[in-house]
């Protein structure tokens, strides 16, 4: 069974039961302190009654909200370690490399493989690297 945050709960050794009991002041009322002290350290209140529909649209927001922050972090700190294919690509052609992507080489092997003017080992070959790049995928 749920109980309040702040609830005294001890277990009676002579009946085996678990007992709770919400905190009570010296003047027999319930102590309003406890209760802003619980609100403040962000303690849940289990009493479904408790919470009004506005109060829980502006906790989803907050997590909505902490979500997006946390993504957008991510994204920048991914950002900082890898740099585009555009710039990749154009750091490549300085360096008369040509940079290809697995889907351009996949594309040029098809076309290899369909053309009539290739030789059987030549089309042979070009399903053997296909094999490869498709097994990737």
């Amino acid at each position: 069974q749920a109980v309040p945050a702040g609830s005294h709960v001890r277990l009676n050794l002579q009946t085996g039961d678990r007992e709770a009991k919400l905190p009570d002041s010296e003047n027999g009322k319930s102590d309003m302190g406890e209760e802003r002290r619980r609100k403040r350290l962000g303690k849940v209140d289990v009493d479904s009654n408790s919470f009004t529909s506005q109060e829980l649209k502006k906790a989803l927001a907050k997590m909505k909200e902490s979500e997006k922050a946390e993504r957008k972090a991510h994204e920048e700190e991914v950002r900082k370690k890898f740099r585009p294919i555009e710039q990749l690509k154009e750091e490549f052609e300085k360096l008369n490399v040509k940079m290809e992507t697995d889907y351009e080489i996949m594309v040029q092997l098809i076309s290899k493989f369909n053309s009539s003017a290739s030789t059987l080992d030549e089309k042979v070959a070009a399903l053997y690297d296909l094999e490869y790049y498709v097994h990737q995928v």
